[in-house]
């Protein structure tokens, strides 16, 4: 696979610019080129191929994969081949592997500092001249120090054209690499962590109360093996009510020893009940040497967050302030009502005494 694109300036980019570019520039380079590239008629166009030596390890490999023990090393070769009209002049070097965020492998960019594949990859030269329509092959050496952790570690050997301008006068840099997947012998302890769960709900305006639910978290390869795995996620209300499960998940590209990854789980039409458990159940996938896939044990992480329907709870709150009016208020014509009937019970009683005083004075007076 061929991979062409602007090379940084230093006086027209910012450093932050360059090694975005640079980054831009590899995120292709790790398959092998096995097809003959057609001779170069524009300035983006690769005119050579790169492919796995024949050897020991086998013939028409795809990428390189060692098992090596520390202190050990293993010798293989890069076949060149160059399909165009002229000779090409290379640079040929190794650099870590990293998971870039679209998922896939990358590699430091040139002149970063390697300190696993890329710096235990030597070859004798880093250039190589071959003439046109030639075949050249590069050995290299894997050379694993002693004190190297066990576990596995990713990288690439890389081929580069180098800074070229092209027509509009825009210098690129021409890159092919093949990966390197290393696994230095030893005990190997698979392990994955689920870190910085959270779970939101964004249906507080809903009508109805429902909404999409949102789970979130973050998967970090603590072990020292490469790991992927397979997930699942659900979202309940209180007491697991209304559980609601999401969709097959995505699985999580392959992670690297100490790498993580950000899951994001969309849950649709969750109702809202005041506040949501979201839980993530993971299942680590551990790839041996010879491809077999088997499973750990799950993990799993929960998560709290609110649930509020406002919409619903706003309603709720004007029919409850409705129903305290009322009965206020109906309160207040109890009182008044009774307050008028003890006034109007007071203004009788007085009236009696006063009549019935009036009687006795005439009483006396009339005896």
């Amino acid at each position: 696979m061929t991979t062409t694109a602007p090379a940084a300036r230093p006086s027209a980019r910012s450093p932050r610019t360059v090694t975005t570019v640079l980054v831009a520039l590899l995120v292709s380079a790790l398959v092998t080129a096995l097809a003959p590239t057609p001779a170069a008629h524009a300035a983006d166009e690769v005119t050579w191929t790169v492919r796995t030596a024949s050897n020991e390890f086998g013939a028409d490999r795809t990428s390189y994969a060692y098992t090596v023990d520390p202190g050990s090393s293993v010798d293989d070769g890069l076949v060149i081949a160059n399909h165009g009209d002229e000779a090409l002049d290379l640079t040929v070097y190794a650099a870590d592997g990293y998971t870039a965020d679209t998922g896939s492998l990358d590699l430091l960019v040139a002149g970063a500092t390697s300190v696993g594949v890329g710096a235990w990859v030597t070859t004798p030269t880093r250039a190589v001249s071959i003439p046109a329509g030639e075949t050249a092959t590069v050995p290299f050496t894997v050379a694993v120090p002693e004190n190297a952790t066990p576990g596995d570690y990713a990288g690439g050997i890389v081929t580069s054209l180098g800074a070229q301008e092209d027509a509009e006068d825009v210098s690129v840099d021409r890159r092919l690499g093949i990966r390197i997947s290393l696994r230095v012998a030893g005990a190997l302890s698979p392990r994955l962590a689920i870190e910085d769960a959270q779970v939101t709900w964004d249906g507080g305006l809903a009508l109805f109360g429902t909404g999409d639910a949102t789970l979130r978290y973050t998967l970090h390869n603590t072990g020292n093996t490469t790991l992927s795995a397979r997930q699942t996620a659900t979202v309940a209300g209180p007491f697991g009510w209304f559980a609601t499960h999401a969709d097959d998940v995505e699985a999580p590209p392959a992670l690297l020893p100490g790498e993580s990854w950000t899951i994001s789980v969309p849950v649709p039409d969750v109702p809202g009940l005041l506040w949501l458990t979201g839980t993530a159940a993971v299942v680590p996938l551990v790839t041996d040497a010879s491809g077999s896939i088997t499973p750990l044990d799950a993990v799993t992480a929960m998560a709290v967050g609110a649930a509020v329907p406002w919409v619903l709870v706003l309603i709720v709150l004007v029919a409850a302030a409705l129903v305290v009016l009322g009965l206020r208020l109906r309160r207040r014509r109890r009182a008044a009502a009774q307050a008028r009937e003890e006034a109007r019970v007071q203004e009788a009683v007085a009236q009696a005494l006063a009549e019935a005083g009036e009687r006795e004075a005439d009483r006396v007076t009339a005896s």
